[in-house]
């Protein structure tokens, strides 16, 4: 009797077996550090470097297929470039590839978010000149970021007003709660209200693993973000109640990057983890550095003011972010083919997209707008930011640099 076979025709578990497994992986995150260290511009850059890399340079996987997996991890919740990363990593060494892929990208800014976090814990913040300037900095990445993907994600009228009414509820309702029913009814509203044909007519996107796996990580992920608010409501646990709230911000955050903002603020300032002023400088700071914005959360998990915080918090809350995006890459890979095929679920993502757009905005106002414009100054120096940003094509971490050394300069002359 032939062994079972996973959907690349090969025997199940080949890739355990197969030889130079752990050169190929080993190959894998060496890639991935070289673009954690020098891949700055958000998102939408990383995807750039990822294909400069792993398509030109490399030719591990062809243009094809590449566009295959951007276009499955911007169909998931989470930070798709990470995810993307994750992918080609699992197609060229196995799981142990998808692992060191995450490894190789996230823990160059990771670990420089930490020390700039413990470097400034317990310094008084509320006069800092230079972190006003990171909190206008901040203002300036949003509205960028807003600016760019309405451009994209909300091309006409009824993906625009979707966009101001989820904008609109998110600002009424603040709470995690409210967010993650806005994103369900927009799902619902594109379902009936944006058709569109199915189908892509690419070709199949080989996988090292079969649907058995990806059912078995779909569960996972399913399991627990309904079990940890349960556990943590029933378990009076500081480190169960840090794991919930980043595993539930990593789950719930549909277009990555910058949607996440208002999911962690809601989960760690109301409490009392991190002060707001804390988690604007946090931010501000991981527009310096390269990689992954959900790094921001080893910040946060360094800086939380109750234990588990330094780097055990860092590291618990790095995990509980990220882990969602792994298990959804790991579960959606098999079934990929199926699920690009239907119109319907293109209808209900183009939805989801307009309402992660009115998110954003929300989020612009507040926190960022609302806690870093107070005087013309200001909004002056937000503008000049923004300028260089989206007219000049200034990288980011020059910009943030800016905005401190001029917020310190006009915190001198006040």
């Amino acid at each position: 009797m032939e062994p079972p076979q996973d959907l690349t025709g090969e025997p199940a578990g080949a890739e355990l077996r197969a030889p130079g497994r752990w050169h190929a992986a080993l190959e894998v995150l060496a890639a991935a550090t070289r673009l954690g260290l020098t891949s700055f511009g958000g998102p939408v850059a990383h995807i750039g470097y990822f294909r400069n890399e792993y398509v030109a340079r490399r030719r591990w996987v062809d243009d094809q297929t590449y566009t295959d997996l951007v276009a499955l991890c911007q169909f998931l919740p989470g930070p798709a470039s990470s995810q993307v990363g994750m992918a080609v990593g699992i197609l060229r060494a196995g799981l142990l590839g998808g692992l060191a892929a995450w490894i190789g990208f996230t823990l160059p800014s990771a670990f420089a978010l930490v020390l700039f976090g413990l470097g400034i814990r317990g310094v008084d913040l509320s006069h800092a000149g230079w972190l006003h300037g990171l909190k206008v900095a901040a203002v300036a990445v949003v509205a960028q970021a807003v600016w760019g993907m309405a451009r994209s994600l909300c091309p006409d009228r009824e993906r625009a007003t979707m966009a101001i009414l989820a904008a609109l509820a998110v600002s009424a309702w603040p709470a995690a709660s409210g967010q993650v029913l806005v994103i369900v009814v927009a799902g619902i509203a594109g379902w009936r209200l944006l058709p569109g044909s199915g189908g892509t007519g690419a070709h199949h996107v080989r996988v090292p693993f079969g649907r058995a796996l990806g059912t078995g990580a779909l569960a996972t992920f399913f399991a627990l973000l309904v079990a940890l608010p349960v556990l943590r409501y029933l378990t009076p646990s500081p480190t169960l109640a840090v794991f919930d709230g980043f595993y539930r911000a990593g789950s719930l955050v549909f277009g990555g990057g910058h949607v996440v903002l208002p999911l962690l603020q809601a989960e760690v300032v109301p409490p009392g983890w991190v002060s707001n002023e804390q988690f604007l400088a946090g931010y501000g700071a991981a527009q310096a550095v390269p990689g992954p914005l959900f790094t921001f959360a080893a910040y946060l998990g360094a800086v939380m003011r109750y234990r588990p915080n330094g780097w055990a918090g860092a590291a618990l809350a790095l995990v509980a972010i990220f882990l969602p995006s792994f298990l959804l890459v790991v579960g959606a890979l098999p079934f990929w083919d199926v699920l690009r095929a239907r119109a319907a679920f293109q209808a209900a993502l183009r939805g989801i997209n307009a309402a992660v757009v009115g998110l954003l905005l929300a989020a612009l106002y507040h926190p960022v707008w609302s806690s870093a414009i107070h005087a013309p100054a200001d909004f002056a120096l937000a503008l000049a930011a923004f300028g260089l940003l989206t007219l000049w094509g200034a990288p980011p971490w020059l910009v943030v640099a800016f905005a401190a050394a001029s917020g310190s300069a006009l915190a001198a002359v006040r």
